[in-house]
């Protein structure tokens, strides 16, 4: 069972059309997870607020924010890290970024050689492997056509999962099409593998590299530090 931090830890998840929320508090998890397609900049600051509520619970009491680093859908991406920037900053409260496929592969935990992939748009997938068995990736983030996607070099068979075992053409291994929810967020974060940064620091991780910038290159661009 996954032991929680007693401060209060909340994972935000935007990385697809769904709003996915988790908030920690003691032992209790409290969820929500929505298809709310392009509303979500509409829908998440109400619903962090139901789960504040329900959990008895102030923004100043949150002692971490964890957020789904991508890749995925540019704009729920930027509206996701963009909350948990605005939840965080008055607070100094620090920030975790986990990345979408890091979390998908874990649905297939223990296994030695497992495809995360996700729909990326433009006929392409963004995808990586995986060894669940000693928690290790194989691979560089990478983006392409499903269909060309190949084995790693020295493995022999494989498992694969994430929502691109929806599209008409996916992946040429076996795989299930399910997706982590801010929950799963929540427990890869707690791994200890991934750091904590500020507020100001807070990245997201871009492979399609030319549809936009980091906000360090934003920053860079207006001539901020």
């Amino acid at each position: 069972m996954t032991k929680y931090s007693k401060v209060p830890i909340l994972a935000i998840d935007t990385s697809t059309s769904y709003l996915s929320l988790a908030l920690a508090v003691n032992t209790n998890i409290y969820t929500r997870h929505l298809n709310v397609g392009n509303k979500q900049s509409e829908q998440i600051l109400p619903q962090i607020t139901e789960l504040f509520n329900q959990a008895g619970i102030l923004a100043s009491d949150l002692g971490q924010i964890v957020y789904s680093a991508g890749p995925g859908t540019f704009t729920g991406l930027r509206i996701g890290i963009g909350v948990a920037q605005g939840l965080a900053t008055p607070f100094d409260t620090p920030l975790q970024g986990v990345p979408t496929l890091d979390c998908i592969a874990e649905l297939k935990f223990h296994h030695p050689c497992v495809l995360a992939a996700i729909d990326a748009r433009m006929g392409e997938v963004f995808y990586a492997w995986y060894d669940t068995l000693n928690h290790q990736r194989l691979s560089d983030y990478c983006l392409g056509k499903a269909e060309e996607i190949r084995l790693p070099a020295g493995y022999q068979d494989a498992v694969g999962v994430g929502n691109a075992y929806t599209l008409d053409n996916p992946p040429p291994f076996s795989g299930s099409s399910d997706m982590p929810t801010a929950a799963n967020d929540l427990a890869l974060a707690n791994s200890g593998r991934y750091p904590l940064t500020s507020a100001a620091n807070a990245e997201l991780l871009y492979i399609r590299n030319k549809i936009a910038l980091t906000t360090k290159e934003q920053a860079a661009n207006k001539g901020i530090a």
